[in-house]
C-alpha cells in the first residue's frame, strides 16, 4: 500500500506555509492551489455566460467540473450531478424537487445528525401531511453516555409499508463515526420491500465523510447524495448527485418553467451554479491522485485512511487516559481507534470541574498558533438530545483534522490541551 508523502501534500496548500495549526476541518478545508489557480484562469480569461456564442471554452471548463465531480460520486453520468453554493442548499432544492412526488402518510426517517438533510425533510413532512421517524444514535459504553453511535439494527424496526424516504448520513460532524452506508441501505431496502414499501429512496449526506473517505453512490445504492466541496480541498460550493431514475420520475422542475430540462441536472439547480467555482473543482481529482504512484482515487483515499490512524491516535489516547476521564473529558462517538472512525473529535468537560467549550477554545486562541472550534455544528438536535443534559448553545469541542495535518501538529494540540485542562 503506498504511504502518503505529507511534505508534497502540505506544498499544495499555500496557507499552510505560515505555520498555523488548522484543527477546525470539520467547518472547511485548507484550499488547493490548483483549485485557486483555476478560479483566477476562468475569471481572467473565459468569464462569460455559457450561451455566449463564444464561450466554447468556458462550457467545456464547467463540464471540467461536472467530469471531477462525477468521479468523486462514482456516478454513472454527468446529468447526474449539479452544483449549488452549499450542500444545504442543495438538500433544500431536492426537496423542493420532490414536494408533488409525496402523499400524505408517507414516511421519513431522518437522523439528529447535520441540519442540512435533516430541515428540508422536516418542512416537506409539515406541507405533504408526511410522517417523520428518527433513527437515534445508541450509547456503546456504560461509561460514558455520549459514546453513542447509529446501528442498523435500530434503523430496521423503523421501516414500514409508508416509509418514502430515509436521510442518512455517511459519517457524523460530531461523533466522527463512520456509518456502514452499503451494509444500512441493503437493509433497509429489504426490509422495505417486506413490509410491502412501494417506493424507497436514499438521501445521504457526505459533507463530513468525502475528505476522509472514497465515495461510491452506485455500490451503495442511494437516490441522492451531497457534499460540500470545500471541506473537499476546493472553494465555496457544493456537489449532488441526483440518480437519473430519479430526477426523471420523482423530481418536478424547480427552474424556469420553459425550461427542458426533464433529465438534466438543471432541474433542481435554479440559476447559474458558480462557473468559475465549477471549474476550481475539477482541480480536486487530479490533487487527490497525485498523492499516490497509483494515480487512482482508491489507492490515495487508502492512503489518506492511513494517514489518519496515525494523527487520530495521539489525540484520542490523550482524551480517554483515565487521567483526563477522571478530570471530566468525555469524547462524543466510540474510543476505538480504527477504520471506523476519522480524525474528527468532539468531547466536553463535565463534573465538578467542568470548564465551557468554548472557554477551552478561548484559551487556544490566546495562546495562539492553533485553530479548533466549539459549538454544535448545525448538529443542533443531536446534542440537545443527549443525556446527561447539555448546553447545546455552548456545545462541544471540535478538533477537526485532514491528511495534510501531522503528527507533530496533533502532539502540539495535545500539549495545549494538557495545560487547559490541569
Amino acid at each position: 500500500m503506498a504511504v502518503l508523502d505529507i511534505n508534497q501534500a502540505r506544498a499544495c496548500f499555500p496557507s499552510l506555509r505560515s505555520g498555523h495549526i488548522y484543527a477546525d476541518n470539520a467547518g472547511g478545508s485548507r484550499t488547493a492551489q490548483a483549485v485557486i489557480d483555476r478560479i483566477v484562469d476562468y475569471l481572467s480569461n473565459t468569464n462569460v455566460q455559457l450561451e455566449a456564442g463564444y464561450s466554447a471554452v468556458n462550457s467545456q471548463c464547467v463540464v471540467e467540473g461536472s467530469i471531477t465531480a462525477a468521479e468523486l460520486f462514482n456516478a454513472t453520468s454527468l446529468d447526474e450531478v449539479g452544483f449549488g453554493s452549499s450542500s444545504t442548499m442543495l438538500f433544500e432544492n431536492i426537496a423542493r424537487a420532490l414536494e408533488n412526488d409525496i402523499q400524505p402518510g408517507d414516511e421519513f426517517i431522518i437522523t439528529y445528525e447535520h441540519e442540512a438533510n435533516n430541515g428540508p425533510w422536516k418542512r416537506l413532512a409539515a406541507q405533504r401531511n408526511a410522517v417523520v421517524k428518527y433513527w437515534h444514535p445508541i450509547p456503546v459504553s456504560a461509561e460514558n453516555p455520549y459514546s453513542v453511535t447509529y446501528r442498523v439494527e435500530e434503523l430496521l424496526p423503523l421501516v414500514s409499508s409508508r416509509t418514502r424516504l430515509a436521510a442518512i448520513t455517511a459519517c457524523s460532524n460530531i461523533l466522527g463515526s463512520v456509518v456502514p452506508v452499503e451494509e444500512a441501505v441493503k437493509a433497509l431496502r429489504q426490509r422495505a420491500t417486506e413490509q410491502g414499501a412501494i417506493k424507497v429512496e436514499v438521501a445521504l449526506d457526505c459533507v463530513a465523510y468525502a475528505s476522509h473517505r472514497r465515495m461510491d453512490v452506485q455500490k451503495w445504492d442511494v437516490d441522492y447524495c451531497v457534499f460540500s466541496v470545500y471541506k473537499v480541498f476546493g472553494a465555496h460550493n457544493a456537489a449532488a448527485y441526483v440518480r437519473s431514475a430519479a430526477l426523471r420520475t420523482s423530481f418536478t422542475s424547480i427552474v424556469h418553467d420553459f425550461l427542458k430540462v426533464d433529465d438534466k441536472p438543471y432541474k433542481f439547480q435554479p440559476g447559474g451554479p458558480g462557473n468559475e467555482l465549477v471549474y476550481g473543482a475539477s482541480a480536486i481529482v487530479p490533487y487527490l491522485k497525485s498523492l499516490t504512484p497509483e494515480d487512482d482515487l482508491a489507492a490515495s483515499f487508502n492512503a489518506i485512511a492511513e494517514h489518519e490512524q496515525e494523527i487520530l491516535t495521539p489525540l484520542l489516547r490523550f482524551l480517554t487516559d483515565a487521567k483526563q476521564v477522571d478530570r471530566g473529558v468525555r469524547i462524543f462517538g466510540t474510543s476505538e481507534i480504527n477504520f471506523s472512525r476519522i480524525p474528527t473529535v468532539c468531547f466536553v468537560v463535565v463534573g465538578q470541574n467542568a470548564m465551557k467549550s468554548k472557554d477551552i477554545v478561548e484559551a487556544f486562541h490566546k495562546k495562539g498558533g492553533i485553530s479548533i472550534q466549539s459549538g454544535y455544528f448545525c448538529a443542533y438536535y443531536l446534542i440537545d438530545n443527549l443525556r446527561p443534559k447539555l448546553d447545546v448553545n455552548d456545545g462541544v469541542v471540535r478538533i477537526s483534522l485532514v491528511h495534510y495535518n501531522t503528527v507533530e501538529e496533533v502532539e502540539k494540540i495535545v500539549d495545549v490541551l494538557r495545560d487547559v485542562l490541569a
